[in-house]
C-alpha cells in the first residue's frame, strides 16, 4: 500500500528497536479491564513490537500495517500466536469491521496519520465503550551518551524537530471531542544493543533521514564515531514508554 513515507528499506532495522515497557502496557490494560477474550486492532503495527505484548495477554489481535515488508516481518515475529492476524491498511482506513474491537492501539504510529481522521476511524471500528491508546518509546535524553548524540544532531541540523511523536498528546486528544477523559502512563526500559545494531537502528530513523536530507550519511558517521569513542561493544540505552489512552465516546 502506498503511503506518504515508504518504510520498506528501513523495515529490517526496526527489528533492532526496543519493545515497549511491559509494566506500563500491563498497567494500562489492567486499568481498562477489557475481557480476556478481547478483540484488539493494533494499527501501524510495524514489525510487531506492541502486537506481541497484546498477544501475550491472550487477546485476539488484528494487526494493521500498510507496508508490505513491515507486515511480512511482523507476521514472522508473531507466527507462534494463533490469535494474531495481519492486514493491509492505515489509521485513516483500517479496512476492519465496524464495532468489532474492545481496544484500538497505536504503537509509534499515531503521529504519522491524520490524527482526526484516524480517531473517526477508530470510533467506527470500536465497540461502544471501547478504548483508544497511543504510545511511543522515547530515548531518555538525560542519559550522558544520548545527550552526546543529541548534540551531534542539533549541530548538524539546526532546528531539528521530532514532530508530534515527542509531544504530550493530552491536549490534542482532549480537544478532539472524542473523549470525556484522557489518561497517561509511562514506564522505563533499558535496551541493550551491540554497537552495530545501534547504528543499524539509527539508520532506520525516518525523521532524522527526512530532515538531514543529503547530510544523512554524515550525521550517521558522526554518531558512529562518537559511539565508538564511548563504548567498545554493547550499549545500555534507557527508554521511557509514554502512553495516552481513553474511552472514545459514541
Amino acid at each position: 500500500m502506498k503511503t506518504e513515507w515508504n518504510y520498506t528499506e528501513l523495515a529490517e532495522a526496526y527489528l533492532q528497536r526496543p519493545d515497549y515497557a511491559k509494566d506500563a502496557v500491563d498497567a494500562m490494560l489492567d486499568f481498562m479491564q477489557i475481557p480476556d477474550n478481547a478483540r484488539v486492532c493494533d494499527v501501524g503495527a510495524g514489525v510487531a513490537h506492541l502486537t506481541k505484548l497484546l498477544a501475550q495477554r491472550g487477546y485476539f489481535v488484528d494487526a494493521v500495517e500498510p507496508n508490505d515488508r513491515m507486515r511480512e516481518l511482523g507476521t514472522m515475529q508473531t507466527k507462534s500466536f494463533e490469535k494474531v492476524n495481519w492486514y493491509e491498511g492505515t489509521g485513516e482506513n483500517t479496512g476492519r469491521t465496524s464495532t468489532a474491537y474492545d481496544l484500538v492501539s497505536f504503537g509509534s504510529s499515531f503521529n504519522v496519520t491524520d490524527r482526526l481522521l484516524t480517531l473517526a476511524e477508530t470510533r467506527r471500528i470500536l465497540k461502544p465503550g471501547g478504548w483508544f491508546a497511543c504510545m511511543w518509546n522515547h530515548r531518555d535524553l538525560e542519559d550522558p551518551i544520548q545527550k552526546g548524540i543529541e548534540k551531534i544532531i542539533s549541530e548538524a541540523i539546526p532546528g531539528y524537530d521530532y514532530g508530534t511523536r515527542r509531544e504530550n498528546q493530552r491536549d490534542f486528544l482532549e480537544q478532539s471531542g472524542y473523549f470525556e477523559q484522557v489518561f497517561e502512563g509511562e514506564g522505563r526500559i533499558v535496551h541493550q544493543q551491540s554497537l552495530h545494531d545501534c547504528l543499524t537502528a539509527w539508520r532506520s530513523h525516518a525523521t532524522l533521514q527526512r530532515q538531514a536530507k543529503e547530510n544523512f550519511e554524515q550525521v550517521i558517521a558522526a554518531i558512529e564515531n562518537y559511539l565508538k569513542s564511548q563504548v567498545e561493544t554493547t550499549l545500555e540505552i534507557p527508554y521511557i514508554t509514554r502512553i495516552w489512552y481513553g474511552q472514545i465516546m459514541v
